[in-house]
């Protein structure tokens, strides 16, 4: 009888019989929690830089020659932002992306920590980005004007779910059988999505304001939010990569 490496174990807890196939042995948690701070450095280095700060700057100088040539004869309001932040939105969508998977699943971390990590790396470059955007915007509003400007944090909630959305587009799309093509898909997915929550006449009565009250918009894109980082999430954790099958 061959001999079995007492850490493989079948269901019950017995040693695996003969002739039966092993499995992988669990990774604790405590291991890969160990391995978090030296993925640190490769997860930083294969961070898509260039694309992220390449949306965010080609957005925000926009906006800059915008208000330059607009002066404080026409202010800018919050529909040139939103038109401002899609480049960002767009490169966003080429941040959730694992092209070495199947390496990373090797080793002691789990598969979704680097697609993870770049999300979290690139969330304080686009908190950073809208906050210049909106200096911008208020920049050319004069200073004498008594109307009250409109509210900020319907603003910000609606930035917040078009982020969440091409995170969820890209995590998809990466366990799909399009993943080469990566934010090539997923950034027309997610402006597909941005363009229906904002003319379908059915639902721009909850996120579009008007009709929808501050509040409702609010709510509703923070929910809108939750459910895309739900999704997101889901992807992010999916050992099973989605191909096409040929069949001969």
């Amino acid at each position: 009888m061959a001999s079995q490496h007492p850490n493989i174990r079948n269901a019950e807890g017995a040693p695996l019989a003969p002739g039966q196939p092993a499995r992988p042995a669990q990774r604790s948690r405590r291991s890969w929690l160990r391995a978090l701070p030296p993925l640190a450095r490769p997860v930083a280095r294969t961070m898509p830089w260039a694309a992220l700060l390449s949306g965010c700057l080609a957005g925000t100088v926009y906006l800059e020659i915008a208000a330059r040539l607009a002066g404080t004869s026409q202010p800018l309001g919050q529909g040139n932002l939103r038109l401002a932040f899609l480049p960002a939105i767009a490169a966003l969508a080429f941040v959730p992306r694992a092209p070495f998977r199947p390496l990373t699943q090797t080793t002691p971390v789990p598969g979704w920590t680097a697609p993870a990590g770049h999300v979290l790396l690139s969330a304080p470059i686009l908190g950073l980005t809208c906050w210049m955007q909106l200096r911008i915007i208020a920049s050319t509003i004069p200073p004498h004007v008594l109307a009250r400007p409109p509210a900020v944090y319907p603003l910000i909630a609606q930035l917040i779910g078009w982020c969440a959305v091409a995170v969820a587009a890209a995590a998809w799309v990466d366990r799909s059988r399009y993943a080469d093509l990566g934010g090539a898909v997923a950034a027309p997915v997610s402006f597909a999505v941005i363009a229906l929550a904002w003319y379908a006449p059915v639902i721009s009565g909850f996120l579009t304001e008007p009709p929808a009250t501050v509040s409702r918009v609010t709510i509703s894109w923070y929910v809108v939010a939750a459910a895309a980082s739900a999704l997101a999430c889901a992807a992010m954790r999916d050992q099973w990569r989605r191909t096409a099958v040929t069949r001969r």
